[in-house]
């Protein structure tokens, strides 16, 4: 089995480091993740600029690129720069994140959408995330990825993207992992001032949680919360079927209005 891991806290954390020790152990290894730190990027691409590629030597893979793109980069680049090299990848993962990847936050995260970038390439992809910006604890997470790993290789399925979620605690402390939907996050946002320059201001985004009742046992991120590790499928549709019916009334009325 070979595994392809990308992350967005870039090639030096320690997160995927982490990742490819526990998955090392059942598979070949191969990274191809950030030369830098490239959180909350999203599913963005490099267009109309060059992206620098260079071998590193990282311990547990048997081979690893640092790429000056975004996560998504690294997996659709990656997978093709291994394809020339013969090399024909089984699954793609992403992390360990440094932080957790919960509720509507997947929206933003660079760490999914690599994950998600797998599943556009046609390979099953799983996420990992530890609720933590400078988590200490690894293992319940790196030892449910690698479980995680061989049960997508065994479905022999192509449609899975995985996200799994672990609370920053010690391993005998997780409660247990649970199957969760995804929760709501929300944040009490804050812009601030940090000054000027070349005429214009600049900003600081930052914000606390808000904690949010629907957030119950049945979601990511009331699991969590509850001390329990979560593994959340993913998809690519973004439709929202329940306004279909909305969307073809306006339709049926746009149509006779807008006449060229």
């Amino acid at each position: 089995m070979n595994i392809l891991i990308a992350n967005d806290d870039g090639i030096k954390a320690r997160g995927i480091h982490e990742l490819a020790n526990a998955l090392s152990k059942i598979a070949d290894v191969y990274i191809s993740a950030p030369d830098s730190q490239r959180s909350a990027s999203g599913h963005g691409i490099t267009m109309g600029r060059e992206i620098f590629v260079k071998e590193e030597t990282f311990e547990g893979a048997k081979k690893a690129y640092s790429v000056s793109g975004t996560p998504a980069d690294c997996v659709k680049l990656g997978i093709e720069l291994y394809r020339s090299e013969g090399i024909e990848m089984d699954i793609v993962f992403s992390g360990i994140n440094h932080g957790s990847n919960l509720g509507t936050d997947v929206l933003y995260s660079g760490t999914v959408s690599a994950a998600l970038e797998g599943r556009i390439k046609g390979l099953p992809a799983v996420a990992v995330s530890v609720k933590s910006d400078n988590p200490e604890h690894f293992e319940y997470a790196a030892r449910l990825a690698a479980e995680v790993a061989l049960k997508v290789y065994e479905s022999k399925e192509k449609r899975y993207v995985i996200s799994i979620n672990a609370p920053n605690i010690p391993a005998t402390d997780v409660k247990g992992v649970k199957t969760a939907y995804l929760g709501v996050k929300l944040y009490d946002e804050v812009y601030e001032p940090a000054g000027e320059r070349d005429g214009g201001r600049l900003f600081i985004y930052g914000g606390d949680e808000i904690k949010l009742e629907e957030n119950t046992l049945e979601t990511d991120v009331g699991s969590i919360d509850a001390g329990y590790a979560t593994i959340t499928p993913l998809g690519l549709d973004l439709t929202d079927y329940k306004a279909m019916d909305t969307a073809a009334e306006w339709c049926a009325e746009l149509d006779s209005k807008i006449i060229f």
